[in-house]
Order: C-alpha cells, then structure tokens, then sequence
C-alpha cells in the first residue's frame, strides 16, 4: 500500500454532512450518483491529497501500484480478502481487520 486515498466516514445524512465539512473548509471534489443510487460525496482540505467521503459505512482506501501483487502478498500472511473488481474508476479489493473495519486496496 503506497498512501491513504480515501478515508469513509459514515454518515446519516450526506448534503447535512457535507454542509458541516463546507463549514470547517473542506472543498467538494466530487458529488454524483454511485452504482448503489447513492450520492459519492468526496471532500478535502485545500491543498491535501487524502480525502473523506460521506457514506454509508466506514473505510480507509489505500492506494496500490499493483494490485494483484498486494493481493497475493496480503493472503500470503493468512488474511483474507476480496476479489478484485473492476470499475470505471480503478480496480477494487476489499479486507476487513480484526474488528471488522474495513480496508480496500485501490489501483488507478
């Protein structure tokens, strides 16, 4: 894993949520529907490169060069994850931690 991306933070009400975070700053970088009929919200900091996303559930993305190779390495150590899927914003694999958080693995 290179970098986090994308932190999600689960929220009840997006358009209230991305009020509040206009509020403390953060700048909309993306609002559309998601494949779920859901709206992507996805903010930042000026000048920051990690962002959040207001949505359902919690999440950490994490940015791979290679993600069959970080796949492969991370069943290696016994730790399940997802099959890889691919979308039109990158491919996608996903992992929970020991107390269920989950993790995705993200290449552009």
């Amino acid at each position: 894993m290179k970098s986090v991306e994308i932190i999600m933070l689960p929220v009840k009400d997006r358009q209230k949520g991305k009020q509040f975070y206009l509020e403390l700053g953060f700048k909309v970088l993306v609002e559309a529907d998601d494949q779920h009929g859901d709206t992507w919200i996805q903010m930042a900091l000026p000048g920051d490169e990690t962002t959040i996303s207001l949505v359902g559930f919690h999440g950490i993305i994490c940015i791979t060069e290679d993600i069959e190779k970080e796949v492969a390495a991370i069943k290696a150590k016994g730790i399940e994850v997802g099959k890889i899927d691919d979308t039109p914003w990158g491919r996608f694999a996903w992992l929970k931690d020991l107390d269920g958080n989950s993790l995705c693995l993200h290449q552009k």
